[in-house]
């Protein structure tokens, strides 16, 4: 079993359940959680954007969750293996790196949401690419 891609595994399980814990919760946890207070105020509204929106994300971190745990020899071989995780790796790094930039003009969210999600992005993205290293021969 690889440790790290089971780590990156969860953390994105974790990140899926904090996005459905929002269209759960509504917009406190999307005021909170730093989607942009255009989705809170959906969410008030009763507008199914931010669900829909939310939903997609939820969808997607759980697919990356799967592939993560699949490599990391937690269930079965998925299809697509290396392309798969080598796209879900360069998504979350480019994502961490990207987010830093993006500090100094929020578009809508405050610099810390920035911060706060390039560092869980950046480090769900060094887990991913250091376990994709140990497991590339095998998948």
């Amino acid at each position: 079993m690889n440790i790290l891609l089971l780590m990156g595994s969860i953390l994105s399980a974790i990140a899926a359940l904090i996005h459905l814990g929002c269209i759960i919760y509504g917009a406190s946890w999307y005021r909170f959680f730093g989607a942009g207070e255009q989705m809170a105020l959906w969410a008030e509204q009763g507008s199914i954007k931010p669900s829909i929106i939310t939903s997609l994300i939820v969808l997607i971190l759980t697919v990356w969750s799967t592939y993560a745990s699949s490599a990391a020899g937690v269930i079965n071989k998925l299809p697509f293996m290396r392309l798969a995780l080598v796209c879900i790796t360069a998504i979350y790094l480019l994502r961490g790196i990207a987010g830093f930039f993006l500090m100094s003009n929020p578009m809508g969210r405050s610099p810390e949401f920035w911060l706060w999600s390039s560092l869980i992005c950046s480090i769900i993205g060094v887990l991913h690419l250091l376990g994709l290293k140990q497991v590339w021969s095998t998948i």
